[in-house]
């Protein structure tokens, strides 16, 4: 029974991680069997948005990890508790929370930083040869992880001409896909699928993540 890793970032598409995508990897990998580890950094939130009208809450912010317990029942750990060698493979879901929480992507673009535990844990299994699986606009999060190492990845967030471009700038090739399907840099052992960056419903986005979880698995065969 391979131990994944799946990285969270909050709880909701606009300010976390996008819960669709996150109940639909946690689907597919327990339909494979797979130990699960959640984890998320101890970190506050970029900011709040209400996600009934889009407008930005006032008042007190709230913890990536404590708001990501909220999808897994609880059931998550702080990323510095975890020891990321003992991990056989890594996911990644979206939501603006993989770009304004685990990387400020979506406020510096280009000159953004990664939060070091997340960088730390993509370089690990990167470098490890072990496999790793980013979905929606995490991939940008993996480009800007690897950029700098020498290590040329193949990812994909769809057709999206902006983040592509921000995808090719960090050293990374970026290979456009349908929403339904999985791109996979077979000499890395990455897998990333569009997901909502392209899907208009959630048939479309569990299509797209159950092909990259089969494509992640046979990494592990």
């Amino acid at each position: 029974m391979p131990k994944i890793g799946v990285i969270l970032s909050g709880c909701g598409v606009f300010d976390g991680t996008e819960v669709t995508e996150a109940v639909m990897t946690m689907y597919f990998l327990e339909k494979k069997g797979a130990d699960i580890v959640y984890m998320a950094p101890d970190i506050q939130q970029y900011h709040v948005v209400n996600h009934l009208n889009g407008e930005l809450s006032e008042g007190g912010g709230r913890n990536v990890l404590e708001e990501a317990a909220r999808i897994v029942r609880g059931n998550i750990k702080n990323m510095k508790d975890i020891n990321i060698d003992e991990l056989d493979a890594l996911v990644i879901p979206g939501g603006f929370g993989a770009a304004k929480n685990l990387t400020s992507y979506a406020i510096d673009g280009n000159n953004c930083k990664v939060n070091q535990d997340v960088k730390d844990a993509v370089k690990k299994i990167i470098e490890a040869k072990k496999p790793l699986a980013a979905i929606c606009i995490a991939p940008v999060l993996v480009a800007k992880a690897l950029e700098g190492t020498g290590i040329k990845s193949k990812l994909t967030i769809g057709n999206d001409e902006k983040v592509a471009g921000s995808i090719k700038s960090f050293g990374a090739t970026h290979v456009e896909c349908p929403v339904k399907e999985a791109v996979v840099d077979e000499k890395n052992k990455i897998v990333t699928t569009p997901a909502f960056m392209l899907g208009q419903n959630t048939l479309e986005v569990a299509a797209g993540i159950e092909d990259t979880i089969e494509k992640l698995y046979k990494f592990l065969k």
